[in-house]
């Protein structure tokens, strides 16, 4: 339809036009050919398709080769046209709008006009001789009926995609997208054609690009998997992107304004044109860099650029690393649980009210608010309501009584008095109101949608659990150093009943005895040692809870071992059955006090005249020291699950403490406990220490190594 360029050595633009219409026609006809045997993919446009990528091929040869101007290369654009033209027209058909709507077949019918009346006014220009002038308009019309043509086929392709049905979008997507890229590209040119009265050969020798771009688009939508590509840009990508489309915008405006101001300045044209851009410089360097100005475009982008105001994946990624912070740098839980709500709105501040036991929240944490003197609380009434709906709250709304409901108790004059309060949010655990979060106003004043709704009680829900849960490890903490307290009540106990029994059976012998001075002896004795438990026992009560003992020393095993024996001399049951000298690192009164337990219960389990033995021997670098009787003995499990557990005993009016203490007695020595025990055979209490290394056995010892 236009004229050649003039002849000579071809361009850069000439070669741009035949490498890029050169691989576009080698894609089309590569796809062509794959696509053959797989038509039905594409549904009834199948073949089609494929026919008109044999038809793009050719045409892009042609536009490469430069023959512009012939009658060759208009009846292959024509070709291509009409080939395309009934690939919409195939597309309708596969869910049946070609014959439910009406206008399909009458605007096809009309573009197949208009491109039959570009072929015939090519061929009366080339074929018949008419004047320049009559060919200029001749040319003028043709370059009008493209225009006619591609607007008509991309409003095809727009009801083509657009009326489609949810499910038929999946299948149509990339070939509406394909059709799309080639007729958009196509409107430009002939557009661009048109205001310039000539052809614009830079721009026409681009056209390659579009048609590999309708080849690669096709492709997608031939293969399998093609539901899954989508094309998702993050929230940060466009939020970046449309910030630099403004600025290029704002760029593009403030020359043209320059431009404009120097037209119509007159003598003082460059000195207008100086000032005004310095002002916009000002105003983009303060305005640009702005949170509100980032709040207002992250707003204006949500709401027309995303289905959703919120990329949930990033919103939930945000809320774990805020919430899961720790180490010595962490804020408190209570900040982070109303930052972790803040950053939801963009609020800039926020408060926790934590229910107390009366159901009433307080303040009990802030993030970056200030300036509350008096008591911040919720009454129990309006609470109440907060929990039982799960209701958030907006203070504007209720401080101007718009659209509040009748039943809504009026919210505390301390939240409606402050500015900055703006939404109240329950935190809810199980149907118990846990906390309430007042939100700040954020800087771009905006109103809640379901959307906010839906995903603050859930983010609070999240949040109440985490509050629940550290509340009861508090408890549990509390719980524990009370259990602590008991436990060592109960050792005192245990330890003051012993003593109490040796002072009743001392008070009943000294009432048939008192005169006998072996007697009176023996009484000074018991006395004495009865003195030193209660001090060791004072002493022990500020070690419980620790893990320590009083002191760690040398000590001679078998200087213990015989003091022990000592205090069961007038018991035949008990016998030493061996004792070696040796020496170890522990505590003597709490070795003391672990063998006489462990004696004591050995006579308790035995049968009267059954013995008892208590030996000390030295093994592989440790000594042992057995306490052994015949008596009824345990069962592995009782062994196992319940002979150290505290306060479980098998004896009435005992405290089930003793063994448990032994142990840990032992353990605090680097010591240890086990037991072998057989029912109705007799049980055996080994107690294992290190024994003390003498200087010279170190030597023998290195000399061997």
């Amino acid at each position: 339809m236009f004229e050649l360029s003039p002849g000579g050595p071809a361009d850069i633009w000439s070669v741009v036009a035949l490498v890029l219409h050169g691989t576009a026609a080698i894609a089309a006809a590569t796809l062509a050919i794959w696509l053959r045997p797989r038509a039905a993919r594409l549904g009834t446009a199948g073949q089609a398709t494929v026919a008109a990528l044999l038809a793009t091929a050719l045409w892009s040869l042609a536009e490469g080769l430069e023959l512009r101007g012939t009658l060759p290369i208009t009846v292959l654009q024509v070709a291509r046209d009409l080939a395309w033209l009934l690939v919409i027209y195939r597309l309708f058909a596969d869910d049946g709008r070609h014959s439910s709507l009406a206008p399909i077949r009458p605007v096809l019918l009309a573009l197949v006009f208009v491109e039959l009346a570009l072929l015939s006014i090519d061929v009366l220009v080339g074929e018949v001789r008419i004047d320049a002038e009559v060919a200029a308009i001749a040319h003028g019309l043709g370059v009008m009926l493209h225009l006619l043509v591609t607007v008509g086929a991309l409003v095809l392709v727009h009801n083509l995609y657009g009326g489609a049905a949810r499910e038929a979008r999946l299948s149509l997507r990339w070939p509406a997208a394909a059709l799309a890229v080639l007729w958009v590209f196509e409107l430009n040119l002939y557009t661009v054609a048109y205001l310039a009265q000539g052809w614009p050969r830079e721009m026409a020798a681009l056209r390659g690009l579009a048609t590999m771009g309708l080849v690669s688009l096709l492709a997608i939508a031939a293969t399998h998997g093609r539901e899954a590509l989508r094309l998702r840009p993050s929230r940060a990508v466009t939020f970046q992107t449309f910030s630099l489309l403004l600025i290029g915008v704002y760029l593009v405006g403030m020359v043209l304004i320059a431009q404009w101001l120097s037209y119509v300045g007159g003598d003082f044209a460059r000195l207008i044109e100086l000032c005004f851009l310095t002002v916009a410089s000002a105003v983009a360097l303060l305005a640009l860099p702005s949170r509100r100005m980032r709040s207002w475009l992250k707003v204006v982008m949500t709401k027309h650029l995303f289905q959703h105001r919120y990329d949930y994946r990033e919103e939930w990624l945000r809320f774990t690393r805020t919430i899961g912070t720790t180490g010595p740098d962490a804020a408190p839980l209570g900040e982070r649980v109303v930052k972790a709500l803040a950053d939801v709105t963009g609020s800039p501040a926020g408060l926790l009210l934590v229910s107390d036991d009366n159901g009433e929240p307080s303040l009990a944490a802030r993030w970056n608010w200030q300036g509350i003197d008096g008591p911040a609380a919720l009454a129990p009434d309006f609470a109440g309501f907060l929990e039982r709906e799960n209701f958030i709250a907006e203070l504007d709304d209720m401080r101007q009584q718009r659209g509040v409901r009748a039943e809504v108790p009026r919210a505390p004059a301390w939240l409606l008095d402050d500015p900055r309060a703006w939404a109240l949010v329950p935190l809810i655990h199980y149907d118990r109101l846990v906390a309430v979060v007042v939100l700040a106003r954020p800087l771009l004043k905006r109103k809640l949608d379901w959307e906010d709704f839906d995903l603050l009680r859930v983010i609070g829900q999240q949040l109440a659990s985490y509050l629940a849960e550290n509340a009861s490890q508090e408890a549990l903490a509390e719980a524990g150093r009370f259990d602590d307290f008991n436990r060592r009540i109960a050792f005192v106990m245990h330890d003051i009943k012993n003593l109490a029994s040796q002072f009743s059976l001392l008070a009943r012998n000294a009432e048939l005895h008192a005169e006998k001075k072996a007697f009176r002896d023996d009484m000074l004795v018991t006395l004495r040692s009865s003195s030193e438990k209660l001090n060791a026992l004072i002493a022990r009560l500020s070690r419980y809870g620790t893990g320590g003992i009083d002191r760690i020393e040398e000590i001679a095993l078998d200087e213990v071992a015989r003091t022990v024996m000592a205090r069961f001399a007038g018991n035949p049951q008990v016998r030493l059955a061996e004792c070696e000298r040796l020496h170890a690192l522990a505590s003597r009164h709490s070795l003391e006090q672990v063998l006489t337990h462990l004696l004591q219960n050995a006579l308790d389990a035995s049968p009267p005249r059954s013995p008892v033995f208590l030996s000390l021997v030295a093994q592989d670098g440790q000594a042992r020291i057995e306490v052994v009787d015949s008596g009824s003995g345990m069962s592995p499990e009782f062994v196992r699950n319940r002979l150290f557990k505290p306060f479980v005993s098998t004896k009435s009016g005992g405290f089930g403490i003793g063994a448990f203490e032994a142990r840990e007695l032992v353990r605090a020595m680097r010591g240890r406990l086990d037991v072998d025990s057989r029912e109705g055979i007799g049980s055996r209490f080994i107690v294992r220490l290190p024994l003390k290394v003498s200087s010279a056995d170190a030597t023998r010892a290195s000399e061997v190594a």
